[in-house]
């Protein structure tokens, strides 16, 4: 028996995109053991990059290989598929971001394209008691607004230093209103994670709180305030939310720590009913 039957593999994987009319690039973490039980299936997680980001971020900065192997092994974590898909670049030559945008589809790609793809590909158990997103930056508002608006999808979101709004007087302005950077910030305004919560009706604050939330963001991070404005929201609505605020900035020694706490947190998470 080959020895790297015992071990986890992170891969590289492509799927051309109709909707986006182009390939996209996604990496897959497969759990120690994968090709040892060609019958069983695992839960997933959907780990999104930030801003300048792509899906290499996570394995190469994020060391997601080392956390997920060293957790498992220690049975602190589950064994899990991970699913960090590409939604980024250049911020000033390739589209960036998370939600449909004039000329960036991505939201309707990751999911009529990329999620059945990938969770038909991979064996992923595939329903929402054992389906988690997670994400940074960027990638943590991405997480929370997706979770938001399917919450029949997830079970768990854990977001770490998110870009959960960007209110309308602290936006940035831009010289060109059409460029991608604009844009972007457009649909971060438009999507605000905090409005959702804080505008919500009885029946979405009933569907928000059929998914466990975690809120992860450090105390030097320019983006706390927005997160403290998100907890707020959840708490005001009755949603449990669990929020953390830990030593750290906006950077990858705080997320390569967050992510032992966002991997164990999803564990406990899947297959409540």
């Amino acid at each position: 028996m080959p020895q790297n039957d015992w071990q986890s593999r992170v891969i590289t994987d492509t799927i051309h995109s109709d909707v986006l009319d182009a390939p996209r690039e996604f990496t897959v973490y497969l759990p120690p053991g994968y090709n040892l039980h060609p019958d069983k299936q695992y839960p997933v997680l959907y780990l999104l990059h930030g801003m300048w980001g792509t899906h290499k971020d996570w394995p190469e900065h994020g060391r997601m290989k080392d956390v997920a192997d060293r957790l498992i092994a220690s049975k602190e974590a589950c064994p899990m598929i991970i699913i960090s898909p590409n939604a980024g670049g250049n911020i000033h030559t390739e589209w960036n971001g998370y939600f449909d945008m004039p000329g960036w589809k991505y939201e309707t790609f990751f999911y009529d394209e990329l999620l059945p793809y990938a969770e038909s590909k991979y064996r992923v158990i595939g329903d929402k008691q054992h389906r988690a997103i997670a994400g940074l930056s960027m990638g943590g508002g991405g997480a929370t607004n997706y979770a938001q608006r399917h919450s029949d999808k997830y079970c768990a979101a854990y977001a770490m230093s998110a870009l959960m709004s960007i209110p309308e007087e602290g936006a940035v302005r831009y010289d060109d209103p059409n460029s991608k950077i604009a844009i972007l910030t457009r649909s971060v305004i438009d999507k605000s994670c905090v409005d959702y919560v804080a505008l919500a009706e009885d029946a979405r604050k009933d569907s928000l709180r059929t998914v466990e939330w975690f809120v992860d963001c450090g105390d030097d991070d320019f983006l706390l305030d927005r997160n403290i404005e998100f907890f707020q929201a959840m708490r005001n609505a009755g949603i449990p939310c669990q929020f953390r605020v830990r030593d750290g900035g906006h950077d990858w020694e705080y997320w390569h720590s967050a992510l032992y706490n966002c991997l164990t947190f999803v564990s406990r998470s899947f297959g409540k009913d």
